[in-house]
């Protein structure tokens, strides 16, 4: 499994919003730029646009938990910086559409290896089919 480190300095968000690849959706906004390191580097931000501090550290959580769930159960590719910034209806919604949107954005930006893309799919219709629920 991968590691993560997490991105904390102004500078490295502002080189990363200057320099990388942008996904957008009404829930949030992806960032992407290879780094020099072996790992990845995560970075999570919410503007006071979103809301009060109790929303924006929700937001912030929602988004954190969603990656989590994806760096365990899929093989990431090494070596890139990912920032995500927290739009006004993060804080309202739940992690299973911020999941699906974090995992959309990164299987688009290629991050996502293949092969667990391919497991997961086939674990989803072992899901339809009713197989794995027995």
């Amino acid at each position: 499994m991968n590691k993560f480190a997490k991105l904390n300095k102004n500078r490295q968000f502002m080189y990363i919003y200057n320099r990388g690849i942008s996904l957008v959706s009404p829930l949030l906004v992806t960032y992407l730029l290879k780094n020099r390191f072996k790992n990845n580097r995560l970075g999570i931000t919410a503007s006071k646009k979103v809301g009060n501090a109790v929303k924006r550290n929700r937001a912030k959580r929602i988004i954190n938990a969603a990656y989590k769930n994806i760096y365990a159960n899929f093989n990431l590719k090494n070596g890139y910086d990912i920032v995500f910034v927290a739009r006004a209806k993060t804080a309202k919604s739940n992690s299973n559409k911020i999941y699906n949107i974090i995992y959309k954005h990164l299987s688009d930006l290629n991050i996502i290896n293949t092969s667990s893309m391919q497991k997961e799919k086939l674990k989803l219709k072992e899901i339809k089919s009713g197989k794995e629920l027995k």
